[in-house]
């Protein structure tokens, strides 16, 4: 089991490059394609705004704007692209609807790079962030300065689906890992579950792990980027969105305090 597509959204700007320079260290990994896709603004979304029939200057004039900002950042990300210098580089400049277009790459990818200002709810990408993790429900990774591959990997556990399916899509990436710590709380939690069993479940896969019993009091999250700290974890593999998306959104949840956070790099899966 292997990476074979690694896709990065990209909003057409000079913030990209760094975004794009992390997402090709990860593709360079798995010697896998880097899918670099252009997301401009949506000229569908004045829509609304203009009134069934009608096309006024500032209309005309809003759209023109928008499809040579398209074009401009269609230029930017080519450029960044060959910057790169990755051989298996693919650019693709999405047309209207954008977010239709957008979900179909995510998936046709295994997994999709962002940075952090997206995963914190900034910037262009902010909600294309949301919907491809907790709609679409694609493993993404929120790529930090210095990320790294085959380093120290925590892996949070605690028995349930989303984690079950992030630990399951991030295989190839613990399969390079040159260290692998499960953690979770087992006397916090409601759920039953015993860290040792997903321990054998790598096992069986290539990953030699190891098992840690978190503290079951505090911040969830608080308490896995202490243990992240404390072994120098490279990445964070956790489960997204465990409560109802009205429930993280209104009261924050441990998804919302790892994105905050400046700890390691994660991988992330609904």
């Amino acid at each position: 089991m292997s990476w074979a597509r690694i896709m990065a959204p990209l909003a057409g700007a000079q913030a990209d490059r760094e975004l794009l320079a992390s997402a090709a260290v990860l593709a360079k990994a798995f010697e896998a394609e880097l899918a670099c896709v252009h997301a401009p603004a949506d000229m569908a979304d004045l829509m609304p705004w203009m009134g069934e029939g009608f096309m006024g200057g500032v209309q005309v004039t809003a759209m023109e704007s928008l499809k040579e900002a398209a074009l401009e950042g269609a230029r930017a990300v080519g450029a960044l692209a060959a910057e790169i210098g990755y051989g298996r580089t693919r650019v693709i400049s999405l047309d209207s609807p954008v977010w239709a277009g957008l979900a179909m790459e995510g998936r046709l990818s295994d997994v999709i790079v962002f940075d952090n200002a997206s995963a914190r709810g900034k910037g262009p990408l902010a909600e294309a962030f949301q919907q491809l993790v907790a709609d679409e429900q694609r493993p993404v990774v929120v790529a930090r300065p210095g990320l790294k591959i085959g380093g120290v990997a925590l892996v949070a556990w605690d028995g349930g689906k989303e984690a079950s399916r992030a630990v399951r899509t991030a295989l190839p990436l613990l399969q390079k890992a040159s260290s692998v710590i499960v953690a979770g709380a087992p006397g916090a939690s409601s759920r039953h579950f015993d860290l040792n069993r997903l321990v054998e479940f790598l096992s069986s896969r290539g990953v030699a792990a190891t098992s840690q019993v978190l503290p079951g009091t505090g911040d969830a999250a608080g308490v896995l980027l202490g243990q992240a700290r404390d072994i120098g974890a490279d990445f964070l593999v956790a489960g997204a969105f465990g409560h109802p998306r009205l429930q993280e959104f209104i009261f924050g949840g441990t998804t919302r305090s790892l994105l905050n956070s400046d700890g390691p790099s994660l991988f992330l899966s609904h």
